[in-house]
């Protein structure tokens, strides 16, 4: 609060204020009061009213600027008004009142709006878990009736399973922390099981598997490192060469952690693309123009969770050249979600 700005405010009571020391004066003089009298009197209101204003001045700096501190340190800023303390002067006073009152209303906002979201969020995973069924079932009746017709139809259910399942993460990624389980997992058996889950793509697309050093133990939810591994390997696989595809997973132990690394020698990421590549909805030059469109979430939401679960993500490429996307994981505790 400046003092200019303060006096601004107070122009019409200073104006008021001058006013009647005159009138006072007048009056002194038009009754024939002691010289002393009529120069006392009026200095003296003007001296007090002075005074007045400073302490009034510094009463509200004091208090707004201890405002102001508290804001700058507080994450949560809605929760102001808990923990200022309740001023000696009036206005102060109506002003916490009503930032009271404003901060409860928002707060019953944001919880009608979060209970929304949250019964929006599980309908979506009942409907998720209801498709997988027919999903399921029809996978068994394409392995009882074998032939170039269902193999087709194979792969573009295994297409709608991956978009079930990504919708169902998607839904998830904010309350990670209520859907995980942290534990010991080896390397090897989680990529092993993101290769037997697009084993039919790896092997209708021709494209070579190359594994190698993963012999290690990592601490992490398998299940949404599988899902994240996933997305990764069908990028890799979507961005083929037309020839000698292949896909490597390789692993380095360093002093605090494990890095797993997944590269191909696929079409790789245009120049100036590689940052982007992780931002929500981004496709890339390559992503326009493939014939396999993409939607730009498989990336995003690998981060994303890589960011809840603790898990550093790493992204290398050259156009024409390769892929290579890295995977941190933290050796010495057990992550903070």
């Amino acid at each position: 609060m400046k003092f200019k700005n303060f006096l601004k405010d107070k122009i019409l009571q200073i104006f008021l204020m001058l006013i009647a020391t005159f009138s006072i004066e007048v009056f002194l003089i038009c009754f024939s009061a002691e010289k002393f009298l009529v120069i006392y009197v009026p200095i003296c209101i003007i001296i007090v009213y002075i005074i007045s204003i400073f302490i009034e001045y510094f009463y509200k700096r004091k208090f707004y600027k201890n405002i102001f501190d508290l804001l700058e340190n507080l994450d949560e800023k809605y929760l102001i008004t808990e923990i200022i303390e309740t001023p000696n002067f009036e206005d102060g006073k109506v002003l916490k009142e009503i930032l009271q009152q404003t901060g409860k209303s928002m707060l019953e906002n944001v919880n009608k709006y979060k209970y929304l979201q949250e019964d929006y969020k599980e309908y979506i995973e009942l409907w998720i878990h209801e498709v997988k069924i027919p999903i399921a079932t029809t996978k068994m009746i394409i392995e009882n009736n074998k032939s170039n017709v269902t193999k087709k139809i194979d792969e573009e259910i295994d297409k709608i399973e991956n978009y079930t399942e990504q919708a169902l993460f998607y839904a998830r990624s904010n309350v990670v922390s209520q859907d995980y389980y942290i534990k010991k997992n080896n390397l090897r058996d989680i990529v092993n099981e993101v290769i037997r889950k697009n084993k039919a793509s790896l092997i209708g697309e021709r494209i070579t598997v190359n594994i190698h050093d993963i012999d290690f133990e990592v601490n992490t939810d398998s299940k949404w490192v599988v899902f994240i591994l996933n997305q990764i390997v069908q990028n890799s696989i979507k961005y083929k060469k037309i020839e000698n595809s292949e896909i490597e997973f390789y692993s380095e132990k360093g002093k605090e952690n494990v890095t797993l690394y997944v590269k191909d020698n696929g079409v790789g990421i245009k120049n100036g693309e590689e940052k982007r590549v992780f931002d929500k909805g981004f496709t890339g030059t390559n992503g326009r123009v493939r014939s396999h469109k993409s939607t730009g979430i498989g990336l995003y939401l690998s981060k994303k969770l890589c960011d809840k679960l603790g898990i550093g993500i790493n992204l290398k490429s050259k156009e024409n050249e390769f892929t290579e996307i890295s995977l941190i994981f933290p050796l010495n505790s057990y992550v903070m979600i």
